[in-house]
């Protein structure tokens, strides 16, 4: 970092935008060479920056400069930062944003020698959103932070940040900025824009802006109804051009429209159906990567255009296959009866389905949690699946019952990353319930069954090809590297100072002897792994009638399957829920209308 030359008379303000990582279990920050999806919390405030920076909103002699930067990519140094403040006048902010609950512990660590220096700091995003809208007082841990000095973030910083930033200009941050009660309109507020320099550390030249905020569905584990808001909230078919053309002035093509919940975006189809014109009358190829829920194949045309749109891989959150458990969660919306006639329509369209799965719920058991992934390997069309533990989140319902109820839950927000367990589970020791959760992982991604998913892309239309990467990517994370794909990356990089406060540094000679050991087994693993699925993909190529292989999972589904499937009946629940269906006309989409 170099300091920009001061014009005579004129002052510069830096604002930092930070996304924090989070410690893995040895207390080292995790961190890649090259990172996933970049985060568009950082886009959104990366946009409202440039719009503040635009309108001038600390006066004509100040320049504000923006320095944005993604720990999971990127290594923080608070010593250059604080240097390079000292040195352009000492007029700045470094904004912690974004912050998940698993987050928090590391955003705190990154303030305290900022702190020491006299620097403001402030922490925004879900956790303390969460916290602050759902609990009776404040955590100790956010008053911990607010203690040393960190001011307090909660709420959605459209229209709100340049008051901050004069707030710090006059020297007057207040410790506390809570805006959860006044959600504000997205239509004409400043536009995501990922920074150049998080395009420049991901894997793939892709950017990520959300559409709309809100979800209407009540999950009970789930924080975003929360701190969003249940009411639907979206940007105009308009700014959504302006957000593509943008990009693609950059070369970038590739999208994660980061909605919790597309297709409740009650603007969608103005959305799809600008972007269906962009591509058909300038042949612009754009692809995105969506989030929906289980019922969106009963909109009208919703699939049908999210393919003439461009959607090649979507997140779906089937979470469970029995239904007792997706009542325990409040998640009325899932039916199991519709699961299949969903991912079928989906792969109609040649979209990579990619679904998450939730273990813990108070029914689960080892057996019946592995009874179920051998159901859904054989009976769902489902490519790709990511199993979550259940977690009560801060800022969730599940949350804030058991914080009321005083049940116990881990008090290390660092563990909160939904691969943990953070509290008792009433049929499953603490032991039993990793071991479950580690065992759906290697259950379902055998060798058989990722030959078995590349035959039915195969059959579909889809490059088999396309899911050697994907594999390594969400299997190999939790094999190799022992880390959800959520938060994994390519070329794990470690620091060896770069450790959680109140943990010792180690031996330079312990650690690096280390450190080059496990890049040596990794590097050997993932070479393994990718021979294993060249192989499996070169076979898949090579079958002459890969075009006509079917299994149970593709065939149609049927109104008579109901009562022969394992889905149905594998519990008095399932059987029931069979009986509260009514039969209707399953709708069809045919490749042809996603032409």
């Amino acid at each position: 970092m170099r300091p920009e030359a001061r014009t005579a008379g004129r002052q510069i303000f830096r604002l930092y935008l930070i996304k924090p990582s989070h410690y893995d279990d040895d207390g080292y920050v995790i961190q890649w060479w090259r990172s996933d999806i970049p985060s568009n919390t950082m886009a959104c405030l990366n946009g409202i920056a440039l719009d503040c920076i635009e309108r001038r909103v600390l006066g004509d002699d100040v320049d504000i400069v923006v320095t944005a930067t993604d720990e999971v990519n990127t290594r923080i140094k608070p010593e250059e930062m604080i240097r390079e403040i000292e040195a352009s006048g000492g007029k700045a902010l470094v904004a912690l944003v974004g912050v998940q609950s698993n987050q928090f512990p590391r955003a705190v660590d990154i303030a305290r020698p900022l702190l020491a220096a006299d620097i403001p700091v402030c922490i925004g995003g879900f956790h303390v959103s969460g916290c602050l809208s759902m609990l009776p007082k404040t955590p100790p841990e956010i008053q911990e932070a607010m203690d040393l000095g960190i001011s307090i973030f909660a709420g959605e910083a459209e229209g709100r940040l340049e008051s901050l930033l004069q707030d710090v200009d006059r020297g007057e941050l207040k410790p506390l900025y809570n805006f959860m009660s006044d959600l504000p309109g997205l239509e004409g507020a400043a536009l995501p824009v990922t920074p150049g320099s998080l395009l420049e550390r991901v894997m793939t030249a892709r950017a990520s802006f959300d559409s709309g905020r809100g979800c209407p569905f009540q999950c009970s584990f789930c924080t975003i109804i929360n701190v969003q808001g249940r009411k639907s909230r979206y940007r105009s078919a308009d700014d959504i051009e302006v957000i593509l053309r943008e990009h693609h002035a950059r070369g970038i093509t590739q999208f994660f429209i980061s909605d919790d919940n597309f297709a409740r975006n009650r603007n969608w189809e103005a959305i799809f159906d600008r972007i269906i014109k962009l591509r058909d009358e300038e042949g612009i190829a754009f692809r995105f990567i969506i989030q929906v829920d289980t019922l969106c194949h009963l909109i009208p045309n919703f699939i049908a255009k999210s393919g003439r749109a461009g959607v090649n891989r979507v997140f779906i959150g089937l979470e469970n296959i029995n239904p007792d458990n997706l009542t325990a969660a409040k998640k009325k919306q899932n039916r199991i009866t519709e699961y299949r006639t969903m991912l079928q329509a989906w792969k109609s369209i040649g979209a990579i389905t990619w679904c998450g799965y939730i273990i813990g719920f108070p029914n689960d058991t080892y057996e019946r949690v592995m009874r179920d992934v051998e159901i859904m390997k054989r009976e769902l069309p489902v490519d790709l699946v990511e199993f979550f533990c259940l977690t009560p989140l801060p800022g969730s319902e599940d949350h804030k019952v058991l914080d009321a109820k005083g049940v116990w839950m881990d008090p290390d927000m660092n563990n909160y990353d939904t691969e943990h367990v953070t509290t008792a589970h009433p049929l499953m020791s603490e032991d039993e319930f990793r071991r479950t959760y580690n065992d759906a992982w290697h259950a379902y991604y055998t060798d058989d069954h990722l030959e078995t998913i590349m035959r039915r892309a195969a059959a579909c239309g889809i490059s088999p090809r396309k899911f050697k990467v994907l594999f390594l990517f969400f299997y190999g994370s939790l094999a190799i590297e022992g880390i959800h794909p959520l938060q994994s990356g390519v070329g794990r990089k470690k620091y060896r100072r770069d450790r959680r406060v109140g943990w010792r540094v180690e031996n330079p000679i312990f650690f690096y002897g280390r450190y080059a050991w496990e890049m040596l087994v990794k590097s050997f693993q993932v070479l393994s792994m990718m021979h294993t699925h060249n192989r499996i993909c070169k076979r898949v190529e090579n079958d002459p009638n890969k075009e006509t292989y079917t299994d149970l999972a593709l065939t149609p589904s049927t109104e008579e399957e109901l009562g022969t499937l394992e889905i149905f009946s594998a519990t008095q629940s399932a059987k029931d829920a069979v009986k509260k269906r009514r039969p209707r006309p399953v709708a069809r989409i045919s490749a042809s209308a996603a032409e």
